[in-house]
């Protein structure tokens, strides 16, 4: 197994200049983001990838305890050499704020052994194994080489994993049976996903090396799924709340701030009425008298709304895609011709539809990635507007491409790290949705109450739901829904299968082991929004008249990704 064995201060580094803007500064500031950022592909592949870091499309992230504990050294190493360098007018003082804040983050969660168990749900390393093999994954223009590399890379990367995860668990530390279940099935599902790339990408000598490669992988995620189900489940708590102390970590590595839950918790309440309210009034306009779930599932299946097949679907949103593009630019916001193209995609996979920024070298598009369960069956469309303004224009690719194009403000670090803070990130996509709603992009109330139900609805249930679950808190008496009970994951499903309206129940199973694998990333989205839009009251307040829409957008986006805190500090400032 290969490791990273160079020494911390001489890793050989792959020196480039940044794209769009001429070579970069020379400043220490720089110098020292840009060792932290190639130190940190070398250490981390799956996450350079990601972020869109060139150079290790071969490889795959080591889960290993030595590499593991050689990502928590280089935060340490690179926090400690922060305060020991010159910054050099505002924006490096930004910055310098911005990476100390999160690199003490990643040293406060690596003492704590926060991810010691190193199981997730949505962005722990099967998953991110799997992403990696699909970002390869590209028809005619797949990298095979590449590829082929990652493929062999699997089975070394999930021994290492296991090995991380012996070594928790001598320690005591073994993540619930929820997450482990959950992990397990995904491995299955990977290797389902894997058996099938031969056809997609092989011929000649090429499909044999690449049938041994899925082979191997494939044996390697069904010997670790039954080690995941039949070993390491035995030692597993049942016991899914992590508690308050735990779950400031994940507000802190997530949101970067520190919350008052209870408060927190009382608001999410309040937002989650406010917005079912509005769902009434929108239903209203639909179908007067009639209960907003019989709406929603009118909506679902009216043929109005609906498209037939992956492929259909996919022009319907590069189209709306590509006209809120033409419709934004010059009015509300400056988008620079490499952003004025979205390429969207159908992924084959379960879950919810994503965002891939640009590649550092923006030889790899922003990508919208939308997700089918059934391509076959009737399409509804009446949420997806709503979904393409948060992850296209003016939402994620906008925000994330403006960043990574940014070479005049941003240090590198600070260009490829969006997706490193979701409050910043999330709240962006969800503000952009009430952004659109003002500007009158949902005159169709079945659009609007798409954006309310699929949107604000869930982003204010999981507020309530995130919080409540993982310090077990009761529910208010008065809200009509097993008053003063706490919460368990059995009531969270109840909830959001009749309060939000999920569905199919594998969704929300989705949903709650989400919530309970990864703490505080739930309640970034809307406490996100709830931080973009008072420092944009505050600065309409200060600036009365004078006060220019297009002006803050641009300084926002400006500012680069950092923690909410930060954010309303310097939005406001």
């Amino acid at each position: 197994m290969t490791k990273y064995q160079a020494a911390p201060e001489t890793v050989a580094c792959d020196r480039r200049p940044a794209p769009h803007g001429g070579p970069p500064s020379t400043t220490a500031l720089n110098d020292l983001v840009d060792r932290y950022v190639d130190d940190m592909a070398v250490l981390d592949p799956c996450q350079a990838e990601v972020m869109g870091i060139s150079g290790r499309e071969g490889q795959l992230t080591d889960f290993d305890p030595e590499t593991v504990q050689a990502r928590s050294e280089l935060a340490r190493r690179t926090l400690r050499t922060i305060d020991e360098t010159p910054v050099v007018g505002e924006a490096e003082r930004v910055a310098a704020a911005m990476l100390r804040e999160r690199l003490a983050t990643e040293v406060a969660l690596a003492d704590a052994d926060a991810y010691g168990t190193l199981l997730d749900t949505i962005d722990g390393p099967i998953q991110r194994m799997r992403l990696a093999v699909e970002m390869l994954d590209q028809g005619s223009d797949t990298a095979r080489d590449a590829l082929l590399s990652r493929l062999r890379s699997l089975p070394r990367a999930l021994t290492g994993l296991r090995e991380s995860l012996e070594a928790a668990r001598r320690d005591g530390l073994v993540a619930p049976v929820r997450q482990i279940s959950r992990n397990a099935g995904d491995c299955r599902d990977m290797r389902q996903y894997l058996t099938g790339l031969p056809a997609k990408h092989g011929d000649g000598v090429f499909r044999g090396v690449l049938d041994q490669a899925v082979a191997a992988a494939s044996e390697a995620l069904t010997r670790f799924a039954a080690y995941l189900s039949e070993e390491l489940v035995a030692d597993a708590p049942q016991l899914d709340a992590l508690g308050g102390d735990r779950y400031q970590l994940g507000v802190r590595e997530f949101l970067g701030t520190r919350l008052d839950l209870a408060e927190t918790y009382a608001w999410g309440w309040d937002e989650l009425a406010r917005v079912r309210r509005d769902m009434t009034e929108a239903a209203a306009q639909i179908a007067p008298g009639e209960p907003v779930p019989a709406v929603l599932t009118a909506l679902d299946n009216d043929p109005k709304y609906q498209v037939m097949g992956a492929e259909a679907l996919r022009d319907w949103i590069q189209e709306l895609a590509d006209g809120a593009i033409a419709d934004l630019d010059g009015m509300h916001f400056t988008i620079p011709e490499p952003l004025r193209r979205i390429d969207c995609r159908i992924a084959s996979n379960n879950g919810p539809a994503y965002y891939l920024a640009p590649s550092e070298d923006m030889s790899r598009p922003g990508t919208v990635w939308w997700t089918l369960s059934d391509p076959n069956a009737p399409i509804p469309t009446w949420t997806v507007p709503s979904t393409m303004f948060h992850e296209g224009v003016p939402g994620h690719h906008l925000q994330l491409g403006m960043t990574a194009l940014n070479t005049t403000t941003l240090n590198r670090f600070q260009r490829l790290s969006s997706e490193l803070h979701p409050g910043h990130c999330e709240g962006w996509g969800l503000y952009a949705e009430r952004l659109m709603d003002e500007l009158g992009y949902f005159a169709d109330p079945a659009h609007r109450l798409g954006m309310l139900a699929g949107g604000q609805q869930l982003r204010a249930a999981r507020i309530v739901l995130d919080i409540g679950l993982h310090l077990q808190f009761p529910i208010p008496v008065g809200t009509g829904f097993h008053d003063g009970e706490r919460w368990t994951p059995q009531l969270a499903r109840e909830f959001l299968i009749e309060h939000c309206g999920l569905g199919p129940p594998g969704f929300v199973e989705f949903e709650i082991d989400r919530y309970l694998g990864r703490p505080g990333q739930a309640i970034a989205y809307k406490l996100g929004e709830k931080v973009w839009l008072e420092a944009r009251e505050a600065v309409r307040r200060r600036e009365g008249a004078a006060f220019d829409l297009k002006h803050f957008h641009h300084h926002a986006l400006d500012l680069g990704p950092m923690g909410l805190d930060l954010l309303h500090t310097e939005l406001t400032r």
